[in-house]
């Protein structure tokens, strides 16, 4: 087990969580919180496999990257929307589409949710401190 590399992955997922829930606290754009978000849960969920040493999943899709790790954590149906949701938030390039809306503010509080949940079970899960991921 590679708790270091897993606790690698965690720092930098607590790094895109905390920007999107400043960001959402001064009311800032959601698209842009949004991104912050999608890479948040991509990261947490990516560090499963930096724990086991595992190659790193080349995709940003959150539900194939979940197919993958059945064996660590599930989701129910609402958490496997959540997921859904949270992967079309991932911009594919530098310039952004037309008919990109931005999500509601909401919107972006349940996943914001969501994805703080998600971080406190994947540490817990892991066994890794929640307390040393927030002060790295």
């Amino acid at each position: 087990m590679n708790e270091t590399a897993a606790r690698e992955w965690l720092t930098k997922a607590w790094h895109h969580y905390s920007s999107g829930k400043l960001l959402y606290e001064a009311n800032h754009y959601t698209d842009v919180i949004s991104v912050d978000l999608h890479y948040a849960i991509e990261v947490i969920l990516k560090s499963f496999l930096a724990y086991e040493n595992k190659q790193i999943i080349k995709t940003h899709n959150l539900l194939e990257l979940h197919s993958h790790l059945l064996r660590f954590i599930d989701f129910n149906e609402d958490e496997k929307e959540l997921l859904r949701l949270a992967t079309a938030y991932h911009i594919k390039g530098s310039y952004p589409p037309k008919d990109r809306k931005l999500p509601s503010r909401d919107e972006i509080k349940i996943v914001l949710d969501f994805t703080n949940t998600l971080f406190i079970e994947v540490c817990t899960i892991l066994n890794i401190s929640l307390e040393e991921i927030k002060s790295r």
